[in-house]
């Protein structure tokens, strides 16, 4: 397999590639959403899915379409977070947030933007194959598994949890619901689609998909902490902002310590997922330790 770098390569080299030009009379609208696409990142659910569908036989020349789908997503859902009436913040990924550069009204139709070229990419790849019924059906399933994990019973359930939590006493039940949904389903899904484009099958799914909720959860665990003690410039964000606004924040309720505790035994359990594959999988076990290590 690739290196993570190669995978983030191959992404940031295409990153733009499906962004419509809508013309001169609503030229801002591409600019404002390449702005958002092109400040940085980490580009990891997107890697994930080139590499999970690499790691089952895929092609990811096929799969590309679908992790830069999974990235628009995700930066549609960031530009929406920081707007006034979520999160409220200035930056990301130490940049100006988008309606700090091009106002409220356009970061929401850059979000929308974003969100429905994602839409329009995996429901209309799964027609290029209309010759291969078993591809096809393989193709269809990825873009569900996508689409799903975004939608009202994933990620903005999760976002809705988060918002609503901020009035709520922070039961470790609505905490877990906040941990799955607003983050662990935006990495499972790449994970799951990636090896649904490989037609990988069903023990293989469900070791990845046991391995890609406990990184996922883990990875929103470590943003609580990172929200306590991190470093802001490393960050690129305003941090403390979860106590401000009273966010179910897991290291807030269970305490740094506890916090720490959970982010190393899903780490542990992640990998441990994977044991059947071996060295094989060590791309994902060591890609589980270097976000457990993350400050950023």
């Amino acid at each position: 397999m690739r290196s993570f770098e190669e995978y983030k390569d191959i992404i940031n080299a295409h990153l733009t590639d499906l962004i419509a030009d809508a013309g001169p009379e609503a030229s801002v609208l591409a600019d404002a959403m390449r702005y958002s696409l092109e400040v940085g990142g980490k580009r990891l659910r997107p890697v994930l899915l080139l590499a999970s569908c690499e790691f089952a036989g895929g092609d990811i020349n096929e799969a590309l379409p679908y992790a830069l789908s999974v990235e628009y997503i995700h930066t549609y859902s960031l530009i929406h977070d920081d707007l006034p009436a979520m999160d409220n913040d200035d930056l990301r990924r130490g940049k100006p947030t988008n309606h700090k550069v091009y106002g409220e009204a356009m970061a929401i139709l850059a979000g929308d933007g974003l969100l429905s070229t994602a839409a329009e990419t995996v429901t209309s790849e799964p027609l290029k194959y209309s010759d291969d019924p078993f591809k096809m059906k393989n193709h269809i399933s990825a873009a569900h598994e996508i689409l799903s994990r975004a939608g009202a019973a994933g990620m903005i359930a999760g976002q809705t949890a988060d918002i609503l939590g901020e009035s709520l006493d922070p039961t470790p039940e609505l905490i877990r619901f906040i941990e799955l949904h607003k983050t662990a389903d935006l990495i499972t899904a790449p994970v799951r689609a990636g090896l649904m484009l490989a037609g990988a099958d069903d023990d293989m799914l469900d070791e990845f998909t046991v391995y890609a909720l406990d990184t996922g959860v883990a990875f929103q665990i470590l943003d609580d902490i990172l929200d306590i003690e991190g470093d802001q410039a490393l960050m690129g964000k305003t941090l403390g902002k979860d106590a401000e606004q009273g966010k179910c924040n897991y290291a807030y309720v269970h305490g740094l310590d506890a916090a720490k505790d959970e982010l190393h035994r899903l780490t542990v359990e992640a990998k441990a997922a994977l044991s059947a594959y071996g060295s094989d999988a060590e791309f994902f076990t060591e890609l589980a330790d270097s976000l457990e290590a993350r400050n950023n």
